[in-house]
């Protein structure tokens, strides 16, 4: 059975991007090879991906999850019915309003691995749902004061347990199993 994973790069005050929605952050930051191997040892066992559409339903630069570095499917929420994109062997499904549904078969897609959660709004809605087997954090040494938050407006108490911390020069790693 495949796990959903809430996968995130964050600033300390729980920020995933600025009040524009830009990342830039996130990059040029030093980086140990711990801290990369870390992130490593969870892309590689991510085997689908569900995620946000944008207001065109494309897939454009800048937007394709992890950089299109994973050949896994990608399902995106959206509102609006729209077909699937394929690019650079890459299958993005457009799911119009089941977000339960676009889980249940990213599970199925994923074969045992892992079903990345991106973004707060799918992230939240998949706690509240109860959809969420663990979080994987990857905590910037970073304050940006306002921004998009991962978990602002869940408005739901959920218990954790943390089965995993590790730190290294750039950043800290927090895994947590959602307890149901």
């Amino acid at each position: 059975m495949a796990t959903v994973i809430i996968h995130a790069t964050i600033t300390l005050d729980g920020f995933l991007a600025d009040a524009e929605g830009g990342v830039d952050w996130m990059f040029g930051r030093p980086s140990a090879p711990e801290d990369d191997g870390v992130v490593a040892l969870v892309m590689e066992k991510i085997g689908a991906i569900v995620g946000g559409a944008n207001r065109t339903q494309t897939i454009e630069e800048g937007e394709i999850p992890y950089g299109g570095m994973l050949q896994v499917p990608v399902y995106l929420m959206t509102h609006t019915a729209t077909e699937p994109v394929v690019r650079d062997g890459i299958t993005y499904t457009f799911v119009v309003d089941d977000i339960a549904g676009a889980v249940e078969s990213a599970k199925q897609d994923a074969k045992g691995g892992f079903v990345s959660l991106l973004g707060g709004k799918i992230s939240r809605q998949c706690l509240a749902l109860g959809l969420v087997d663990e979080l994987h954090l990857d905590i910037a040494p970073v304050l940006l004061g306002s921004g998009i938050s991962l978990f602002e407006g869940l408005g739901q108490h959920i218990e954790l347990e943390r089965i995993q911390t590790s730190a290294f020069a750039s950043e800290v790693h927090l895994v947590y199993r959602v307890l149901h």
